[in-house]
């Protein structure tokens, strides 16, 4: 867990001239984050320690190595070793079996629909995340705000009869959808796609080389793996590398541009359509107000051009 200190849940936006971070949020925090949120709620301590571990199995640039594995849709090609990390350690096997608590209870977040659920649910990692770039990634609330909105959920029973985080109150949920809508196209912004999928395809040529092994994505901290990409010898490498920290734009086309670091990227869309409590039943909130609706229906059909570029080749 402590080498999460030294990865950021940016995935790679923190090391280039493209984005202006207000600080760098490790993946730790985010992960002490959501299993404080689940305890919150639930007061379940294999819940909470799922959501603790969740992010155990992340390497280093996080999703940028869900691009390099060709997961951009989806974004969890590397969360299948959790279960092994966690038995790998003896001071986590020690704690757990301290507390009678078997690891097949704690290694997948995903089967505790508080710690975790699928799009557009709100869940206890969708909402620190959506908190936090809310404060560091692009302002669009502050601490007293947080807690005014957080002091708002609870859970609620959505239409699947199943336990979901929701708001109490309509006026909040809007609040809450119009204050995230702003965050959701930066997270498949043409600067955001270009970044993970450059750092997933210098990453792989790194390994090709054995410059940088699978082993090293899970040893070492973002800085220390940004300093074997800046002297890794290799003179194309390092010169690209230069160029993209330096980056202040990125270009987009609808065909692609030969000559220049160009892709194509369908990237996963992340975004949230909260419960509201109502009299006899939870309804999401685009169904009860039409501004909320609105800002939902304009990301999904927010989209960059089919490339996307660097004005450099790599």
């Amino acid at each position: 867990m402590q080498r999460l200190k030294g990865t950021g849940v940016a995935c790679g936006t923190d090391w280039t001239d493209l984005f202006h971070h207000k600080f760098f949020q490790s993946n730790l925090e985010h992960s002490v984050g959501v299993a404080l949120i689940v305890w919150h709620f639930t007061k379940d301590k294999k819940q909470t320690l799922a959501g603790l571990f969740h992010d155990i199995a992340t390497p280093t640039f996080k999703h940028c190595i869900d691009f390099m594995n060709g997961d951009a849709k989806t974004q969890e090609s590397t969360e299948e070793e959790t279960e092994e990390i966690i038995r790998n350690s003896k001071e986590i096997m020690a704690l757990l079996k301290r507390d009678d608590i078997a690891v097949e209870e704690v290694k997948d977040y995903h089967v505790y629909p508080i710690a975790d659920n699928d799009t557009p649910k709100l869940s206890a990692d969708r909402l620190e995340y959506t908190f936090m770039n809310g404060i560091f990634f692009k302002e669009v609330w502050d601490l007293r705000k947080i807690k005014q909105i957080y002091d708002n959920i609870e859970i609620l029973i959505n239409e699947e009869g199943i336990q979901e985080l929701g708001f109490k109150s309509k006026i909040v949920a809007e609040e809450f959808v119009e204050k995230a809508s702003k965050l959701w196209p930066l997270w498949i912004s043409k600067e955001d796609k270009l970044t993970m999928q450059f750092f997933a395809d210098v990453l792989k040529e790194l390994s090709k080389k054995q410059i940088v092994t699978k082993q090293d994505l899970y040893t070492y901290s973002e800085q220390e793996i940004i300093e074997k990409i800046k002297h890794c010898g290799d003179k194309r490498i390092e010169e690209a590398f230069q160029k993209f920290q330096n980056a202040t734009k990125v270009y987009e086309s609808d065909e692609k541009v030969e000559g220049k670091y160009c892709v194509s990227i369908e990237a996963k869309k992340r975004y949230i359509i909260p419960l509201v409590k109502c009299e006899k039943e939870a309804i999401r909130i685009n169904k009860l107000s039409k501004q909320a609706k609105n800002q939902i229906e304009n990301f999904l059909e927010y989209n960059t051009k089919q490339y996307i570029y660097f004005d450099f080749n790599f």
